[in-house]
């Protein structure tokens, strides 16, 4: 066919005076697309000699290849070309420093888990975290929580599928696995907070199927329930920065502490406004007890020794009662007026001394 070898030079220098993608695609659609210079060539091989048109075929289409070859290498060029230009562009001095109004606002649930372990830190605790992903036995057995329990019950829990050796991983139900794994892994004395997410199969607007517990343990010789109520007085008095907020501890029971006992809190209901503090009112706000001997019996541990109390507090919980949230599911609606509204300085860390409800 005659004028190959123009096209073929008019259509490689098309392709590379392109300055953009754009161009490029034009550049594309004038050589090879329905009406291109190439395709208005390969309607012209039906009316050609067989042995004819085979020859022709074999030129249109080495044409086409490299034509195709040099729209991808350019296409390859410019793309590179655009990325290091928005690179240039978009370039960001992350030495320079940050503007307040940029930095954005902390969620209520780890600024509250931030209040709550700079507290227990000041009374000596550490913190001991573990998988959320657990077995039976650090979320049910070793806690004392017998195989008929409805804990374990699969409208309580999330399981995952059976193992091949038997038995099934679930997503634990409270963080009290990590106070299991602690006692496993060493001798006392023991004083951790075990602070994370925890869930369970549960939706309204007191319940989330996922939410956080900060749960804490204290084992030696010597601990006892004085113990634990002046631990937890003192918590609550400064977790809510009331002095003289009244508490008091009504009997419960836990499979895992014995004798246990729910905290509850003063109130005021007067007028329809909730404040914590002297009032005719009370809130529970979380549960304790002394480790039952049973459980330090599965984690190796001596009880004719050594005994120790347990606790543990919903995150969630004390924040709505902390700062006034109505509503628990609106801590995972993901609304940045909420945010705005309830969140707080990401410079403003808790502590004791200039205050937690900054």
């Amino acid at each position: 066919m005659d004028g190959l070898d123009n096209l073929r030079s008019e259509a490689l220098a098309a392709v590379s005076n392109a300055s953009s993608i754009e161009a490029l695609e034009g550049a594309r659609v004038a050589i090879l697309g329905k009406k291109g210079s190439v395709s208005a060539l390969m309607s012209g091989l039906g009316a050609m000699t067989p042995d004819e048109r085979k020859a022709a075929g074999q030129q249109l289409n080495s044409l086409k290849d490299d034509i195709q070859t040099a729209l991808a290498a350019r296409k390859a060029e410019l793309e590179a070309k655009a990325l290091e230009e928005r690179l240039v562009r978009e370039r960001v001095d992350v030495t320079l420093p940050v503007r307040p109004e940029q930095v954005g606002r902390v969620h209520p649930i780890p600024q509250v888990m931030e209040e709550i372990t700079a507290i227990f830190a000041q009374m000596g605790f550490e913190v001991a975290e573990g998988p959320d992903i657990e077995d039976d036995f650090h979320n049910f057995t070793a806690l004392n929580i017998p195989p008929e329990h409805p804990a374990r019950q699969m409208h309580d829990t999330f399981y995952f599928g059976e193992r091949a050796e038997g038995g099934r991983h679930l997503l634990r139900t409270h963080t009290s696995p990590v106070q299991i794994r602690t006692m496993c892994a060493g001798q006392p004395p023991i004083r951790i907070i075990a602070p994370g997410r925890t869930y369970r199969c549960d939706s309204d607007m007191t319940h989330t199927p996922m939410f956080h517990q900060v749960e804490g343990l204290v084992i030696d010789e010597s601990a006892h329930m004085g113990h634990l109520k002046g631990c937890l007085i003192e918590f609550v008095r400064s977790f809510f920065e009331i002095d003289d907020v009244p508490v008091r501890f009504r009997p419960s029971f836990f499979p895992f502490t014995e004798p246990s006992a729910e905290v509850d809190i003063g109130c005021s209901r007067e007028g329809g406004e909730l404040k914590i503090g002297p009032g005719k009112g009370w809130l529970e706000v979380l549960g304790c007890g002394m480790v039952h001997p049973n459980v330090l019996r599965s984690c190796g541990i001596d009880p004719s020794r050594y005994q120790g109390f347990a606790f543990g507090v919903g995150v969630e919980r004390m924040a709505m009662l902390k700062y006034g949230i109505p509503d628990l599911r609106t801590f995972f609606d993901s609304d940045i007026r909420w945010l705005e509204h309830y969140g707080f300085a990401a410079f403003d860390v808790p502590g004791l001394v200039g205050g937690l409800a900054r």
